[in-house]
């Protein structure tokens, strides 16, 4: 069965991402991909994250992974053999240009398709989405494609209302425009149900419309089961 998958909206690893205490629930270990960190001080984040876990007995593995020949020749058996995955913020494009069809992304989606929790923050969530969305104007770019049913609109607290309607604008008739708050995590259970978690809001838009989370997809992808 497919492992829980949580969009979060930005800020991972700080006060208020509650939901991380049941992601990590039953896990020792914490696979961390900082691929998008490339040009931010990796090293910052990551010691944040150490410190982070550490709370609830688990420990970071991070898989050094900043450019594509390295994507490319990645030891796959350390992300396929992983229980909870964490995809921070950062780059958008460089994450997308580092993974697109290497090994490491099918060993990750392998890994989640084996029972994997996999968390997305930020960048790293919109990332995962077919329908990237350009944080700089709230236009389409194409991400990785993992998720195609809906898109992610991260770090939504910082939107401008002009900019978020820019991007709703843009959607394709019946596609999910989901902006997710800071500290804020949008759950997908491995039953296709979708919960909210954390100290912020997330908002549904469809064909211009609010929604609810009943608007989403049972389904991230039509090509994978729940």
């Amino acid at each position: 069965m497919n492992g829980t998958v949580a969009l979060v909206g930005g800020a991972e690893w700080t006060e208020g991402c509650t939901f991380d205490a049941a992601l990590v629930d039953g896990v020792d270990e914490v696979l961390v991909i900082p691929t998008a960190l490339a040009y931010e001080n990796p090293g910052h984040a990551l010691a944040r994250a150490e410190a982070w876990f550490a709370q609830f007995g688990a420990k970071i593995r991070v898989l050094d992974i900043y450019r594509r020949a390295e994507a490319l020749e990645a030891d796959v058996a350390v992300a396929q053999d992983a229980r909870l995955i964490y995809v921070p913020g950062g780059s958008p494009m460089h994450l997308r240009s580092v993974l697109h069809e290497t090994p490491l992304l099918t060993a990750l989606v392998a890994a989640w398709n084996n029972g994997a929790n996999v968390a997305a923050s930020a960048e790293g969530a919109s990332t995962l989405c077919a329908h990237m969305v350009d944080s700089r104007g709230g236009a389409f770019t194409v991400g990785l494609g993992l998720i195609t049913t809906m898109t992610v609109v991260p770090r939504a607290n910082q939107w401008s209302h002009d900019k978020f309607q820019r991007t709703v604008q843009l959607a394709h008739r019946g596609l999910p425009v989901v902006g997710i708050d800071e500290r804020t995590a949008l759950i997908y259970a491995p039953d296709g149900t979708w919960t909210v978690e954390g100290e912020g809001n997330v908002k549904v838009v469809v064909d211009g419309q609010t929604s609810d989370l009943g608007a989403l997809p049972r389904w991230l992808n039509p090509a994978q089961s729940v």
